[in-house]
């Protein structure tokens, strides 16, 4: 998940939400939480938490938050970042910086994203499930990691 902005934009994740973060084995956030509350349920409720703040986040989640997460899950080397920039040449730009990365996540557009850069690089942005601005849906995304590759990602709608 990303750009969450609780509670300006909600009081709270959606319910269907919640019920992905208690069953999964890893929760990423990408950024934009605003209140350093959802950061302390989350950690509470996650498996394992692997996130980075925003540009809308303050010092209390700066200071316990870095710019940019990187996790090994199951021999998929993630990275988690908030901002990368235009969708013009967002592949090209996200694999020279992230060159040792199969899988990037997201934030900061609001806007699902799901695409491969040349170098194989898979670039995920889930949305956001609270905040659609002028997206049709919120959204959040769910994956799978399999035999040390990313198998499945999938966009949900709330």
């Amino acid at each position: 998940m990303s750009d969450t902005h609780l509670p300006k934009r909600a009081k709270d994740l959606p319910a269907p939400l919640w019920m992905i973060v208690d069953e999964a084995d890893v929760v990423v956030h990408a950024g934009d939480w605003v209140d350093v509350d959802l950061l302390d349920r989350l950690e509470a409720r996650s498996r394992r938490l692997v996130a980075v703040y925003g540009n809308n986040d303050g010092p209390a989640l700066r200071d316990r938050l870095p710019e940019v997460a990187r996790a090994d899950l199951d021999g998929v080397r993630l990275a988690v970042v908030h901002e990368t920039g235009a969708a013009t040449g967002r592949e090209a730009r996200c694999a020279a910086r992230f060159p040792d990365t199969d899988v990037l996540v997201f934030g900061h557009s609001h806007i699902p994203w799901d695409t491969v850069a040349p170098t194989g690089l898979r670039l995920l942005n889930p949305g956001s499930p609270t905040d659609r601005r002028r997206q049709p849906h919120h959204t959040f995304m769910t994956a799978e990691i399999s035999d040390g590759r990313l198998t499945a990602a999938s966009l949900h709608r709330l």
